[in-house]
């Protein structure tokens, strides 16, 4: 197998779909794919022997979801084109809008097809601690609707509360549930009064809840409280939970170059365009085999072959320099990584294959020069 290319561990996205089962019958919760950070549909049929179904950002991937997953399909989008409502209403069983504007003017038509509508609220409790690019709740924020705002909105139009089946929030990013405990609070401190009145609570996405040492107890325990307290569904909306560390880029050392102290090895795979939330995060990937900076004896900086100045994946430690040839790992590379990746520079796209329960690997699609031309003209 030409490298760069990732490879899915189905034990893994197994293992990690057997813990969301289990919050899912022990507390009555539904739970939903977020597609925005895994959506490898050659997989869905694993997905689905787990999972309620799946919730889209858009009308693609909200195709995507009732052509290979089935199952429940719900969308959220911060705003809507008025020529999708349409075959959103017919593809989606839940179309949650952004603000009070979009609900009054393209709920009558979701509803229309016997179809749920929703909104998307601001509890305006921000819980991130140094990620401001993913926090919804910031200042200013483009993401959801305030208590003021839907006040002034229903004020204004007294039909609009009947537009509503449930409301949706998302405010967490790779955190735990203390963080959704506190947000909860929130939502109940501004938008308890309307709740009784929905058929659901979506919670979104955002919750580690595969991660070693999640605090389950807590999530569970947030997850009665809706549905007692309001009488509602709830609903979550997991994507990085779904395949946390369960796939692999595979990528070789081009060449190895120095620079005074710093030793740099120059890769196949390249950071902005094969795993781009190093760069937007950023964070940096673990790597089979390798230490933190000055662990070992070879501090190595790892990095893309493109023309930017940034693409570095980060520094590691090894026991030898890596040389022309050698083979690196790095994990956790499932979420948003195939989703996101790019040809800048004309980069090959990596391929992307699958590793059984069994050890044996399979194809599930390739790229090549076709696939980057085809992006910028016919």
């Amino acid at each position: 197998m030409n490298t760069p290319y990732y490879l899915i561990d189905e034990a893994a996205l197994r293992r990690n779909l057997e813990i969301l089962r289990g919050v899912r019958e022990r507390t009555g919760c539904r739970i939903l794919l977020a597609q925005k950070a895994f959506s490898m549909f050659a997989v869905y049929p694993i997905i689905a022997e787990y999972l309620d179904g799946a919730t889209a950002s858009g009308l693609f991937e909200a195709r995507l979801a009732a052509e290979e997953l089935q199952g429940e399909n719900h969308v959220f989008s911060a705003a809507y084109r008025a020529e999708d409502i349409p075959e959103l209403a017919r593809l989606c069983d839940h179309v949650v809008f952004n603000s009070c504007a979009q609900l009054r003017a393209y709920a009558p038509q979701v509803l229309a097809a016997g179809k749920q509508a929703g909104l998307r609220i601001n509890p305006e409790c921000s819980t991130q601690d140094g990620h401001a690019i993913y926090d919804p709740c910031a200042p200013g924020s483009r993401l959801g609707t305030t208590r003021a705002q839907w006040d002034a909105a229903a004020a204004e139009n007294s039909a609009l509360p009947g537009l509503l089946d449930g409301l949706h929030f998302h405010t967490l990013c790779e955190q735990g549930a203390d963080a959704l405990a506190v947000t909860l609070d929130a939502v109940a401190e501004k938008f308890g009064d309307l709740l009784p009145k929905m058929k659901w609570l979506n919670f979104g996405g955002g919750h580690h809840i595969t991660r070693p040492g999640y605090d389950m107890a807590t999530l569970e325990k947030c997850i009665r409280r809706a549905r007692n307290d309001w009488g509602v569904t709830v609903y979550l909306e997991p994507g990085e939970a779904c395949a946390l560390n369960a796939g692999y880029l595979l990528t070789r050392v081009l060449d190895v170059v120095q620079n005074g102290d710093t030793t740099v090895a120059i890769l196949d795979a390249s950071a902005a365009c094969h795993t781009p939330d190093v760069i937007e995060m950023p964070y940096r990937p673990p790597l089979l085999g390798a230490g933190e900076p000055g662990e070992k004896p070879c501090t190595v900086r790892l990095a893309g072959p493109t023309c930017l100045a940034g693409d570095v994946i980060g520094d590691y430690s090894f026991d030898a320099v890596p040389a022309v040839g050698d083979l690196l790992v790095f994990g956790d590379m499932a979420i948003y990584t195939t989703c996101k990746n790019n040809t800048f520079n004309g980069m090959p796209l990596p391929g992307i294959y699958a590793r059984k329960p069994d050890g044996t690997t399979q194809k599930i699609v390739t790229f090549g020069y076709t696939d980057f031309k085809c992006r910028l003209g016919k």
